[in-house]
């Protein structure tokens, strides 16, 4: 039986790691998700050579030649409609976006943060982590509302800190999982298996994480 895979873009600033992943995963036709477009916030983003050799539609919205966030916005708004996107999933996409963008995308914009929410909001999280001298350290896969890093918790993997770690070694861990949860949540909200109410997300089936520590999936 086929299935109606939900046209997703991913919005990237740099290498796209993340995107990767995503893209390696809809590869296969049984996965409800396909990557239709990346999108880039600028032009010199490693990740856009990496989607052009998969056949991706690329596109760049350079927010440095726009006069503030709002045109910035829209015309990236105008190159998702195109697209006919239905869902967005951010990937080291290096600018905050407004309530308006975000209200336009309500419940469809993912985004995935290298720590496990509510704690380490922003940047240097592994950092920050190994400073507070934390035991469990990870990644979380959430909604996307207007305040930074906050929005319903889809999904989060840990791992667990090492007394050897460094920012960048525990950094590289915790990449492993977000290469393996991102593409789960997304094929999740792509399916429909999940719902909204307040804060929490619950799932309506239980999905394994690959997770070597593993949290709970939703709510």
């Amino acid at each position: 039986m086929t299935i109606r895979r939900k046209r997703t873009a991913v919005l990237i600033s740099g290498r796209g790691s993340n995107m990767r992943a995503l893209i390696a995963r809809a590869r296969d036709p049984s996965y409800p998700a396909e990557i239709v477009l990346v999108l880039s916030s600028r032009p010199d983003a490693a990740g856009l050579a990496f989607a052009k050799e998969n056949k991706i539609a690329c596109a760049v919205a350079d927010h440095k030649i726009y006069a503030g966030r709002e045109e910035f916005e829209r015309s990236m708004q105008l190159l998702l409609e195109l697209h006919r996107v239905e869902l967005i999933c951010l990937a080291g996409f290096m600018r905050m976006l407004t309530p308006w963008f975000v209200g336009q995308w309500q419940g469809r914009l993912l985004n995935i943060h290298p720590a496990l929410l509510p704690a380490y909001r922003g940047l240097n999280t592994h950092a920050r982590a190994l400073a507070d001298g934390v035991k469990i350290h990870g990644c979380t896969v959430h909604f996307v509302v207007p305040a930074m890093d906050e929005g319903p918790i889809i999904a989060q993997a840990a791992v667990a800190v090492l007394e050897s770690d460094t920012p960048d070694s525990l950094a590289a861990r915790v990449l492993l999982e977000e290469h393996m949860i991102y593409p789960a949540a997304l094929a999740c909200v792509a399916r429909g298996d999940l719902r909204i109410e307040g804060n929490r997300v619950y799932i309506n089936e239980p999905v394994v994480q690959p997770a070597s520590l593993r949290v709970p999936f939703g709510g």
